[in-house]
Parts: C-alpha cells; sequence; structure tokens
C-alpha cells in the first residue's frame, strides 16, 4: 500500500468525508483492521477563498505547490487535492512534486463515460463552472458539460461559501439546488456531476431525476485504487 497525500481543508468538513471513505474503502478491500497509509496537510481555507475571489491564482498556486511537497516530505507516494475547485491550479502541484497527483477531473470523466451519459449538467462554485479549466477538460474526455444559467450558478455559489463549508446544512438550500438540478435536466442533462466536494453534503440520489456523481466518493475511491494497485 502506498502512503497517500491529501491535500486538504478546503474545507475540512469535506476532507474529513475524504479521510472517512479512503479509510473505510481500504478496510473493506483489505479487511480486518486495516486502514490507509496517510498523511494530510490541511491549509487555513479562509486564507485560500480570499485569494481565490481576489482572482490570485499565482499565490493560489504557490500555496497548494507547498501544501504538496510538505505532503510528500511526510512520506506521501501519491497525492490527492482534496477539492474540485483546487484543480485550477493542478499544474503548479504536478509541476514540483515528484509523486503522482490523482486529477478528480480526469477521474469524474471517466466515471461518467464509463456509466454511458454523454450530456451532463455541472455543479460547483462559480470559479468551477465558469472558468475554462474544469469544463474544457470534461469536454476534452468527450463530455457535453452544461452550467447552470448566471442567476442558478449565483445561488450554487453562494450556498456553498456560505453555508456548506461552515457546516450548515439547510432545508431550504436543498430545494434551491432541486430546482437548479431541474432546470438542467429541462435543458438536456442525462446526469448531474456534483462539482464540488461539499455539496454531497446536501444533496443525494433522491433530490434528482436523473443520476448524481459525487465527485467526492469518486476521487476519494480513485484514491485508493492508486494506493493499493
Amino acid at each position: 500500500m502506498r502512503t497517500i497525500g491529501l491535500i486538504g481543508g478546503m474545507s475540512w468538513e469535506s476532507s474529513a468525508h475524504y479521510y472517512r471513505i479512503i479509510n473505510q474503502e481500504v478496510r473493506r478491500r483489505l479487511g480486518g483492521m486495516h486502514s490507509a497509509r496517510c498523511v494530510m496537510v490541511s491549509v487555513d481555507f479562509g486564507e485560500i477563498a480570499a485569494l481565490q475571489h481576489a482572482g490570485d491564482r499565482p499565490r493560489l498556486g504557490d500555496r497548494i505547490a507547498q501544501a504538496a511537497l510538505a505532503a510528500q516530505r511526510g512520506g506521501a507516494e501519491l497525492l490527492a487535492l482534496c477539492t474540485n475547485t483546487m484543480h485550477c491550479v493542478a499544474d503548479a502541484i504536478t509541476a514540483v512534486a515528484d509523486v503522482p497527483l490523482v486529477n478528480v477531473m480526469n477521474v469524474t470523466a471517466q466515471a461518467v463515460m464509463r456509466a454511458g451519459y454523454n450530456r451532463v449538467g455541472l455543479l460547483g462554485t462559480a470559479f468551477t463552472m465558469e472558468q475554462p479549466f474544469y469544463v474544457e477538460r470534461l469536454r476534452a474526455h468527450g463530455l457535453d458539460v452544461i452550467v447552470p444559467d448566471p442567476a442558478d450558478r449565483g445561488i450554487v455559489h453562494d450556498v456553498i461559501y456560505r453555508e456548506l463549508v461552515q457546516g450548515l446544512v439547510l432545508d431550504t438550500s436543498r430545494a434551491s439546488y432541486r430546482d437548479v438540478i431541474a432546470r438542467l435536466v429541462a435543458r438536456g442533462a442525462e446526469a448531474v456531476i456534483l462539482g464540488c466536494t461539499e455539496i454531497m453534503l446536501l444533496v443525494t440520489a433522491q433530490d434528482s431525476a436523473v443520476p448524481l456523481f459525487d465527485t467526492t466518493e469518486l476521487h476519494a475511491l480513485a484514491t485508493v485504487d492508486a494506493a493499493l494497485a
């Protein structure tokens, strides 16, 4: 088993789920009292969020690259960046790290393609939905990607930053997300990607008429695949 380096804290709410899913899956596969060999470098999300909203991509890249190097120094033999949005600076990790990065965008696209879907809706932070790094990577895998209209993007983003990353899970926001998902389905989405690691805290399969792809679970399980390969 290779040692997993988790780059977390964005937010710690979802990073805790990564840790749980990874260890549960290792125990399921290996049995007994087995758990994952891992190290985590957890950043201060307050600082990261401020840089995100300021659009300071160079400093974001540097912070995440330094976290990746710290995980590698701690013994990590592969890396997982426990956030969708910060994959906008994934190249900053691969530029400095000597160990592989399990990329959530590739993992998600491959899962959707294996399931036989082509036209998918994408939910996430405004950065994920509006900047090209995520949509273009999905399209490079052959997916037709639909993002919500501007008003719905605002709803989705605000719920993430004002509620979910602070551990608030509100029924009113769940109802709003259901409506956003329904409008994506009405536009032809065959499935919907939950492209933010906190969204899985709010909605489940019962909230959608089409399949939901939870990037947190997909990414965590792919990380276990890589560790046990």
